[in-house]
């Protein structure tokens, strides 16, 4: 139980400073999570962490909640979801809270809105960072349909202007009929196994 308590409190501490420490959105967030989780304490494994990346994105609701829940379950089940959901939506409660005290002097100072900039260019290098790992990750499946939807995506996104729920719903669809057409032909294999 001793054991349990401890992994429950590293992962609020963990999932607490992560949201605390992080502006510019989901992005950011699951870049530093798997960090955390695969590299540092390895909880989880490089797929697993991209499946989450992939369920969050596609789920309703803000990407680093999602997240938590599925990382959270996945450590310590129901109560290591609530943990993790309370440790990631504290730190904003508070910061927005406070912000919000004392907006009209937040809004007019020069060193506030400075640091602000200068955030914005990090996170666009951490978001960069989180496109080149999942682009990785896609590639080293070896899975010519994966590095296809995955180019297709980001023209249609970007060139294109498609919506981005449209690009998911489209990229379920094929997922769902490739899992169909593997699992129908590895039925058909082992149904001529059974036959010789």
């Amino acid at each position: 139980m001793k054991k349990d308590t401890s992994k429950l409190w590293i992962l609020f501490r963990s999932m607490f400073a992560l949201s605390a420490c992080t502006f510019g959105g989901g992005f950011v967030i699951v870049s530093l999570m798997k960090k955390k989780y695969v590299e540092e304490l390895q909880w989880l494994e490089e797929d697993e962490m991209l499946d989450v990346t992939a369920i969050t994105q596609s789920a309703p609701g803000p990407l680093p909640v999602n997240a938590s829940v599925i990382i959270g379950y996945r450590i310590a089940g129901v109560i290591g979801s609530l943990i993790a959901i309370l440790g990631t939506i504290l730190p904003p409660m508070v910061i927005i809270s406070v912000i919000s005290l004392f907006y009209e002097q937040f809004r007019q100072n020069p060193y506030i809105a400075t640091a602000l900039q200068v955030m914005r260019a990090g996170v666009a290098a951490v978001i960069f960072d989180v496109v080149i790992n999942l682009a990785g990750n896609v590639v080293k499946t070896r899975r010519p349909l994966y590095v296809t939807m995955m180019v297709s995506a980001f023209v249609a996104a970007y060139f294109l202007d498609v919506s981005a729920m449209l690009v998911i719903f489209a990229c379920l669809a094929i997922g769902l009929a490739d899992l169909w057409m593997t699992l129908a032909g590895k039925k058909r294999r082992e149904g001529d196994k059974t036959r010789c």
